[in-house]
């Protein structure tokens, strides 16, 4: 099965900007997407969705992506995640995205079904990050983005794992959320994070 390319892109006014999201479902931190418009040339090789990377590959490829293409990054924050539901978060982290871009987007594809209510002309790919090639940049983008924050904040929360699970419900950091408690980056509105929350 061949990998992302640009022929979704090219049926649309450009520029034409791929996003994509990361950490929808771990039980701490930000939910953060990214933005990308790859240029015309010089893209670099190997983008694929995030998901079929290695972390080394990922990291690699973010920062041959940011050297040669126009990127945009934003985030929900936990209190917007438990506020708005982790769906309209990640809109408005995809908004956030868009935003900083500072271009007017020809046309905006989407990973997933569900595009935000904004003014921009956009669609909404089911599986995008494997074959669209702006949305699978964008899907590197992301997670490289918010791992990195995770790893960050594993230093200053040590004991639940997130430089290794990335805030993902693993067994040793569900172990740590009943051990240690949650901390401020957990989201309250999740159902394992609430549970520690009770038995506090």
């Amino acid at each position: 099965m061949s990998g992302p390319d640009r022929r979704l892109e090219a049926d649309h006014p450009a520029p034409v900007v791929g996003v994509d999201e990361a950490g929808r479902g771990p039980l701490c931190g930000p939910v953060v997407a990214a933005a990308v418009i790859l240029p015309v040339t010089g893209v670099p090789d190997g983008i694929d969705d995030s998901k079929k990377l290695s972390a080394a590959a990922r990291a690699a490829l973010a920062a041959r992506i940011a050297a040669v293409a126009r990127v945009g990054v934003g985030l929900a924050d936990v209190d917007e995640i438990d506020r708005l539901n982790i769906l309209h978060a990640t809109m408005l982290a995809m908004e956030r995205a868009v935003a900083a871009l500072g271009v007017a987007p020809g046309m905006v594809l989407i990973d997933g079904n569900r595009c935000p209510r904004w003014a921009h002309p956009s669609a909404a790919i089911v599986g995008g990050d494997a074959l669209c090639l702006s949305i699978a940049a964008a899907s590197i983008v992301a997670k490289q983005h918010r791992d990195a924050m995770m790893i960050a904040l594993d230093a200053e929360y040590p004991g639940y794992g997130w430089a290794r699970n990335k805030g993902y419900g693993s067994r040793e950091h569900r172990d740590a959320l009943i051990r240690l408690g949650p901390t401020r980056y957990h989201r309250r509105s999740f159902a394992p994070v609430a549970q520690a929350w009770l038995a506090l």
